[in-house]
């Protein structure tokens, strides 16, 4: 496993730990504003460990599919990422 990917795998840790702490202090009656931000906490996390995805993705897999003379291929890679992308900013 690279660094990028210890350094995602982490992120992803520390949102698990985090969405258990929610579900504790949900569980608990804990104050609403605490628990909003912890959830913040999260999707901070979480789209950090995205965001190190892509960037490992294009440098790797996009990178050298693009290398290619197989146009399908490149086309399919454009989409995926493309498709990707639209889910990340809904």
């Amino acid at each position: 496993m690279n660094s990028k990917h210890e350094k995602t795998l982490i992120n992803f840790k520390k949102a698990k730990s985090h969405i258990e702490k929610i579900i504790k202090m949900l569980e608990s009656n804990e104050y609403c504003i605490d628990i909003m931000q912890q959830n913040l906490a999260v999707i901070g996390l979480l789209k950090s460990a995205h965001q190190m995805l892509m960037e490992s993705h294009l440098n790797s897999c996009f990178k050298n599919a693009m290398k290619t003379s197989n146009e399908k291929r490149k086309q399919e890679m454009i989409q995926e990422i493309l498709k990707v992308s639209k889910m990340a900013n809904k």
